[in-house]
């Protein structure tokens, strides 16, 4: 099986989170992410996928993450409210106010980089070609020098076979 790889100094993102635990959540805080991104699968006309093509779905990824603010969704403790041009969130006695443009509501129950790289997992299957005979994809999210967090999804256990 094949196995193609972009990680690049332009697939990056910068953006504030906090985690919630069970008994709190963190400050606001932020992290410069970096992105990789590994497709497995037969050739197709030589390649897996055209690295060029690759790198532009990933880079249209993170820049819609780039410079917002990250919230979950599903978290039952975190309440979200969506104003005309705000959004207020709310976590046990802590509340937050924050222009609507520069925020990015996530379907993810924690904004853990476990989680953005399943968002980012997810984003990115649904944005390859549907001509795409891919075995397996892997999303790794790195929130700081040598601290990240890997997921990895087998797509089509049937496009093993070549």
């Amino acid at each position: 099986m094949d196995r193609v790889r972009v990680s690049q100094d332009h697939l990056v993102f910068c953006a504030a989170h906090f985690m919630i635990f069970p008994r709190g959540s963190e400050p606001l805080h932020g992290h410069n992410y970096r992105v990789a991104v590994s497709l497995e699968g037969p050739l197709q006309d030589d390649v897996v996928m055209d690295f060029v093509a690759l790198k532009r779905l990933v880079k249209a990824l993170v820049d819609e993450l780039d410079h917002r603010v990250l919230l979950p969704a599903e978290h039952p403790r975190l309440r979200l409210a969506i104003r005309e041009d705000a959004v207020e969130a709310t976590i046990d006695s802590r509340r937050y106010l924050f222009p609507l443009d520069d925020v990015r509501i996530l379907p993810v129950p924690n904004t853990s980089a476990e989680w953005l790289a399943r968002y980012l997992a997810a984003q990115l299957r649904a944005r390859l070609p549907s001509n795409l005979r891919l075995h397996a994809l892997e999303v790794e999210v790195e929130e700081s020098f040598g601290q990240s967090a890997v997921y990895r999804e087998v797509v089509d256990a049937a496009a093993a076979t070549p």
